[in-house]
């Protein structure tokens, strides 16, 4: 991979604590690796004011803390802190831009062609502002003279379908497509992107990979921790748009896409757009019966109590805000057609998990009693690694059927495994949108949730099931699956030992 020249990554709403948990420990940790580019700065700006030496001590301890490579050379942190730099404005001035410039010249020095990246750790109320204000600047204007300008921004992309369309429309105003990364920190997983070659690099399963022979698909992603000081925030966002909209969905493209023609970025996104096309959408009644939401409960928990969600800080008191919503959906195309699929999001669960499991069909016709069923299971967070399960003989007299499996696990490989900020921030560097969300595929997301906010608004009637502090939600979930006697998958920490409810 061609490394570039140079790099001014200039960080808006520094002072958080997103800048000193993830983005500067994965901006030193490409550092570490040399993947940054010779000439490169950071330059954080925020309301709070910082010199640039107590800024520098700040993110310092966020590196020393949060780095995957905090055991490196002393030396090689010291040699990075110096190429970070701190500025105090007004976010919500426009004339305070002209400080960013000035900095940035200062930054510059005598550099003709600097390659800018601005990151948006911000409100998205601001988005738009940034980017004007940027653009009044000459800060947004791209050449092969002045270099290439790109803006990456956070979710949530709008709080609805017509938020998120007009957010679109506003930054168009400022900005070119190629020139905005949507990021989403789940597709920088590494499990995430090995979908991808799993299933279009081996000719074993992609034959399989279809409404013929998978019974159903589920992703779950569970939370053991509750809304902490988000509380606000989260009262007004609820799982649906919070995890559904965004990071399921977008896993749930991955799983289901055509093969792109070529590995190119938007060769892959117009797949994976397709899917989210293709998604059947929901009436009032469908909403009912094919959506469950929750709101966990006061509990004990190993004889520690753990607040419901109503009594955590910021929360009304009487709020019908979902902690937990799992739904059937269906794709309707060639591939997918009639095949269900089941996808939960929680806080508040018995463990940290992301993963998918796939189910495949049993045979026809089964020659042998309790035969195992076939499942391959994607554990994306945390252990990332894959499992497949499938039936073998018990040994000694009979043919009695077994399940066993065979597991992959990255930690078991000796190689350094990248973080998902460190890919993505990298990924931005050189131009690849493939890993970063489109404006037409948000759109289309929200376009398939958008009728269940709006049954869910018109419709206090429709249920929000309560659910105890460390379970796996409202027992109403599990009759979603179609099936006798089948229920979600119930995962466990250890991807090789699970089974139902074992973290409890």
């Amino acid at each position: 991979m061609k490394k570039i020249d140079n790099c001014k990554i200039i960080i808006f709403g520094a002072s958080g604590d997103l800048t000193k948990r993830k983005l500067i420990p994965a901006l030193f940790d490409l550092y570490c690796q040399g993947e940054l580019p010779k000439e490169f700065s950071i330059l954080g700006v925020s309301r709070t004011e910082y010199s640039d030496e107590e800024f520098r001590k700040h993110v310092d301890e966020g590196v020393k803390k949060y780095s995957e490579r905090k055991e490196n050379d002393p030396k090689l942190l010291e040699k990075f802190i110096k190429n970070i730099y701190y500025l105090a404005i007004d976010t919500a001035k426009a004339d305070d831009y002209a400080k960013v410039k000035d900095k940035m010249s200062e930054i510059s020095k005598e550099s003709q062609k600097d390659n800018y990246i601005y990151y948006l750790s911000t409100p998205p109320k601001l988005y738009s502002f940034i980017a004007e204000s940027l653009q009044k600047q000459g800060m947004t204007e791209q050449n092969d003279q002045t270099g290439w300008r790109r803006m990456i921004i956070e979710k949530p992309f709008g709080y609805d379908l017509d938020s998120a369309k007009k957010l679109n429309q506003e930054l168009f105003n400022f900005l070119k497509e190629s020139q905005i990364y949507r990021i989403d920190h789940y597709l920088g997983k590494e499990t995430v992107q090995n979908i991808m070659v799993f299933r279009f690099a081996n000719s074993i399963f992609e034959p399989l990979w279809n409404q013929k022979y998978i019974e159903r698909i589920e992703i779950t992603s569970s939370e053991s921790i509750g809304v902490e000081d988000r509380g606000g925030y989260y009262d007004g966002s609820g799982a649906l748009r919070d995890m559904i909209q965004n990071h399921m969905l977008q896993i749930l493209g991955m799983i289901t896409m055509e093969p792109p023609s070529v590995f190119e970025a938007n060769a892959i996104r117009n797949e994976t757009l397709k899917v989210f096309q293709s998604l059947r959408q929901m009436n009032k009644e469908d909403v009912d019966k094919m959506v469950i939401r929750g709101q966990y409960t006061e509990s004990k928990v190993k004889g520690e109590k753990l607040k419901g969600y109503r009594e955590e800080k910021d929360v009304a008191a009487e709020s019908k805000t979902e902690t937990f919503v799992a739904l059937k959906l269906f794709i309707d195309n060639w591939r997918w057609g009639g095949t269900p699929i089941y996808i939960r999001s929680g806080k508040r669960l018995p463990t940290r998990v992301t993963e998918v499991v796939i189910t495949f069909k049993n045979t026809p016709h089964n020659l042998f009693k309790n035969s195992a069923v076939n499942q391959l299971i994607m554990r994306i967070q945390p252990h990332e690694g894959l499992l497949l399960k499938f039936g073998m003989k018990n040994p000694g007299a009979g043919f009695d059927v077994k399940a066993e499996s065979m597991d992959f696990h990255y930690d078991e490989i000796k190689e350094y495994v990248p973080t998902a900020y460190e890919r993505l921030l990298l990924d931005c560097m050189m131009g690849d949108q493939t890993l970063y969300t489109r404006h037409d595929a948000v759109e289309a997301c929200w376009t398939f949730v958008q009728p269940i906010i709006d049954a869910w608004k018109e419709n206090p009637e429709i249920k929000v099931y309560g659910y105890p502090a460390g379970t796996w939600g409202p027992m109403e979930a599990d009759n979603l699956i179609e099936g006798e006697d089948l229920t979600w998958h119930y995962p466990c920490k250890n991807l090789t030992n699970d089974d139902s409810y074992c973290e409890l």
